[in-house]
């Protein structure tokens, strides 16, 4: 569960004000709105990447208003996926878990597991130079998930890709959602991703959200 209770948050000179919204555990919610109006900031608040101001933010029924990301047990696909780009494939996939000090075998099983879920098997030594758009957005999508969160936030995930490749994708993210019960909050300004998708649409609009 996602649940944000009057929460005030900064990005500069830019502010968004007692903003609330609740998205139950298993759900995938969609959140959109106007390029510039505080999408971004609202979900780097929930990572803890943005300090909420006040107001109370709370994962999974716990408050982690003042919790680091790290402590918040979050997968996040930034926009355009972000990989790193001196890593492999490989290593994006294990990064999240050597990191958690998960035993060498246990990485390597999930590494596995997860590149053959996401059909990126082939692409496992080489590096983010290069990979297609949906390529990019499978490896970050494993790399999220490599440590199985209970919420996974989507930055404008698949901005990037053609529409064959956008077809593929909503199939993949629905597989991830039926097979994972990871609580899922997508932020689109793509109506038809929403629709796609989205148990719950969110729209962010002068500051507030509605659900509609």
């Amino acid at each position: 569960m996602i649940h944000l209770e009057n929460i005030t948050v900064r990005a500069g000179q830019f502010e968004l004000a007692n903003v609330s919204l609740e998205l139950p555990s298993g759900s995938y919610g969609a959140l959109m709105g106007r390029t510039g109006c505080g999408k971004t900031t609202l979900l780097e608040a929930i990572i803890g990447l943005k300090p909420v101001q006040r107001g109370t933010l709370w994962i999974g029924g716990q408050d982690v208003t003042r919790r680091k990301p790290a402590a918040r047990g979050i997968g996040y696909v930034p926009q355009d996926g972000a990989l790193f780009s001196t890593m492999t494939v490989r290593e994006q996939l294990a990064f999240a878990l050597e990191i958690r000090r998960q035993p060498k075998d246990k990485i390597q099983q999930r590494v596995n597991e997860l590149s053959d879920w996401l059909g990126i098997d082939a692409l496992l030594e080489r590096h983010p130079f290069g990979l297609s758009g949906g390529e990019r957005q499978r490896v970050a999508l494993g790399r999220a998930l490599s440590f199985r969160p209970e919420i996974l936030l989507l930055d404008e995930p698949l901005s990037a890709v053609d529409e064959e490749t956008r077809d593929e994708m909503y199939e993949l993210l629905r597989r991830v959602q039926n097979e994972t019960s990871v609580t899922i909050l997508h932020v689109t300004h793509n109506s038809e991703e929403a629709r796609e998708l989205a148990d719950t649409v969110f729209v962010l609009r002068d500051g507030q959200i509605t659900e509609e």
